[in-house]
């Protein structure tokens, strides 16, 4: 793919850049103050989310909840949260909505009271699907503000956004073991004091989006900066649902079942877990932030390989591991696999330019679908053959990283 530099200078000097376009992004500057908000906002939404399985144990406990149940939970917040995001990213291409933004936060806010005074596996279902839609009403936009602030840098717009929920979804564990666990249910209420800002920084992301807008009324609509035909772009697009069905089967074993596979096998307390959790999803945002930069670098396409592929011999190291190298091996899987959702979705929006809020929304809503229905299921085989024999299963995942193979090169030249 030609690169954003290469486009601008080729273009003639009276010639206006399409606005969402490689070198209409490059030729405006980088806003990271947007960026990191999109990014802050992400890490509250994310934590937030994290509450869910990182309070799981206790509500097992405590509502006499089995596996299959738990797994229905995290199923209901993965299935709101999808499937409205392509939707979403496909109704926003066209008529962009800034006013989504808070009120999605609105909804998560919601969802977290109840979740503070549910009481029954139903009010948990129900708390879930709300913080499942506020999120599917973030992703889609959020990135695309991300891209829109990136002045042609895409992938260091994307993996510092996606850092933000990644980051969230490692300190989520540690708040929710310092104030629900020890506490109790009632406190999960806390978490709305991170909703009320969130709202705040959103409306203030939402107002300088609204300005863009404004801005860039009436730019050409931006053109594939490749001469792939169609066929391939939709065979590309296959494979990189399948490395996202890979990659976040895998990582629900962990994010909903860690904590019970430590405590099952090496009788952790619920407390302990979570410090092993945390370890986890902080490699996974730091892989998440570097894979990006380094797209933007090396080829998108290579940090796809080393990703998912390279983190398949640590995966099958695992179930036969001690403590010490358990801990050892799931923060390099955590730091090797993270690493590819960022270029997968850079990727993606480079097979199919003009589609940001859309192909944003069909990947994150894979990311959570996937997700949800690997909790499902992998829940339902821990009640039948034991939490252990599921990480031994989930161990072969990430050789589908092979498939990168079928993957185009999308660099003109």
């Amino acid at each position: 793919m030609t690169s954003a530099t290469d486009s601008t200078a080729a273009a003639p000097s009276s010639a206006t850049p399409p606005a969402n376009s490689p070198a209409g992004l490059a030729a405006q500057p980088l806003v990271m103050s947007i960026i990191l908000a999109c990014g802050g906002a992400h890490l509250i939404n994310d934590m937030i989310q994290a509450l869910l399985p990182s309070i799981y144990p206790m509500l097992k406990t405590s509502y006499g909840l089995s596996f299959t149940q738990v797994g229905l939970i995290t199923l209901t917040f993965q299935v709101t949260a999808s499937l409205l995001q392509p939707w979403i990213g496909m109704y926003t291409d066209r008529h962009p909505q800034p006013w989504l933004l808070p009120s999605g936060a609105v909804a998560t806010l919601v969802g977290i009271v109840l979740l503070s005074m549910a009481g029954s596996f139903p009010a948990f279902l129900l708390a879930a699907a709300l913080v499942g839609i506020g999120s599917s009403t973030f992703h889609p936009e959020a990135s695309r503000i991300a891209r829109m602030a990136s002045g042609g840098r895409f992938g260091l717009a994307q993996s510092t956004f996606q850092v933000g929920g990644n980051a969230g979804s490692a300190f989520g564990p540690l708040l929710a073991a310092a104030i629900v666990v020890p506490f109790g249910q009632a406190n999960v209420a806390w978490f709305v004091l991170l909703a009320l800002l969130s709202i705040l920084v959103l409306t203030r992301v939402s107002g300088w989006y609204r300005g863009h807008l404004a801005a860039t009324k009436g730019r050409a609509k931006p053109r594939a900066t490749h001469s792939l035909p169609a066929a391939t772009v939709r065979r590309a697009l296959v494979v990189l649902a399948l490395l996202v069905f890979s990659k976040y089967f895998y990582m629900a074993s962990f994010t909903s079942y860690f904590t019970f596979y430590l405590i099952d096998r090496f009788h952790l307390s619920v407390a302990s877990s979570q410090l092993y959790l945390f370890l986890f999803l902080g490699a996974v945002a730091v892989g998440t932030f570097v894979g990006g930069p380094i797209g933007d670098r090396i080829g998108r396409k290579l940090v796809i390989w080393i990703s998912i592929l390279g983190a398949a011999p640590f995966a099958l190291m695992l179930p036969h591991a001690n403590l010490f190298w358990t801990a050892v091996l799931s923060v390099v899987i955590g730091l090797v696999i993270s690493s590819a959702f960022s270029a997968i979705v850079v990727y993606a929006q480079e097979l199919v330019p003009g589609k940001v809020g859309m192909i944003a929304g069909v990947f994150f809503g894979l990311m959570f679908g996937f997700g949800g229905i690997g909790a499902a299921l992998l829940g339902h085989l821990a009640d039948l053959y034991g939490i252990a024999w599921v990480y031994g299963l989930c161990a072969f995942l990430p050789l589908a990283g092979i498939l990168t193979v079928f993957l185009p090169d999308v660099r003109e030249g």
